[in-house]
């Protein structure tokens, strides 16, 4: 009987053990310090544009060095048509086609909490930029020839701001019901670069003040983290979503 006893405990142990490791069933998550990191950064990013903004005004003389600087360097001649495909990922319709897939793919696999606060993330954060360039109403880069055609205001960039907003939290998020550690890790690192990427060729393009860019990356990165704590504490509270 004690044999058949702690058969029956070392069982259920286990059992209970599988329950709390598998994805989308309310296991605890610390915040990925890739996250955290980049999160710090975006927040020392605000208080030294805040601090130029006090002592001098837009575009501040970084800026105008930087765009005239890449524009003097010029960089091979494939730069250019690489530049724009890259500038591309963060427009809003591949950002919107990239939010559908994975929304689709975390609903089929009844991931229903992620799937909504990936959807929910993007259009908030994208309506809050929006609302933001038309309040701000910074005039675009006057001083080198634009390379792609561009609409709307400047700051933030929207293209920085919304593919940190999208692919950050999709990072981010995924990275609550991956099981793998150096996968989760992979993931941040991999839309970090992206972003990166996206927010430089805005600059090297002509479009963007670096300023406008540093905003946008901060701001996405921000809405990203807090998105990862809204969710994780949900998902904490309901056990789950599956």
């Amino acid at each position: 009987m004690a044999a058949d006893r702690m058969n029956s405990q070392q069982i259920q142990r286990l059992d209970d053990e599988t329950m709390t490791t598998q994805p989308g069933q309310g296991e605890r998550r610390r915040l990925p310090a890739v996250l955290a990191g980049a999160s710090v950064a975006a927040v020392g990013i605000v208080l030294i544009l805040l601090v130029g903004l006090a002592v001098d005004h837009w575009p501040f003389a970084f800026d105008r060095s930087i765009i005239l600087g890449l524009r003097a360097w010029g960089g091979p001649s494939w730069l250019p048509k690489v530049a724009a495909d890259v500038t591309a990922l963060g427009g809003g319709i591949v950002l919107t086609i990239v939010v559908v897939i994975v929304a689709g793919l975390l609903i089929v696999q009844r991931l229903w909490l992620t799937a909504l606060a990936i959807v929910a993330s993007s259009v908030s954060g994208n309506i809050i930029v929006e609302l933001v360039k038309l309040h701000v109403a910074r005039p675009r880069p006057d001083i080198v020839v634009h390379l792609v055609t561009v609409t709307h205001m400047s700051f933030p960039s929207g293209h920085s701001a919304n593919s940190a907003i999208v692919y950050l939290t999709l990072a981010g998020l995924a990275s609550q019901v991956t099981q793998d550690r150096a996968t989760r890790a992979y993931m941040l690192v991999v839309a970090i670069l992206l972003v990166g990427a996206i927010g430089c060729s805005r600059v090297y393009l002509g479009v963007h003040w670096p300023s406008d860019v540093l905003a946008g990356w901060s701001f996405g990165t921000l809405w990203a983290l807090a998105w990862w704590l809204a969710t994780a504490r949900v998902r904490s509270s309901i056990g789950g979503e599956r």
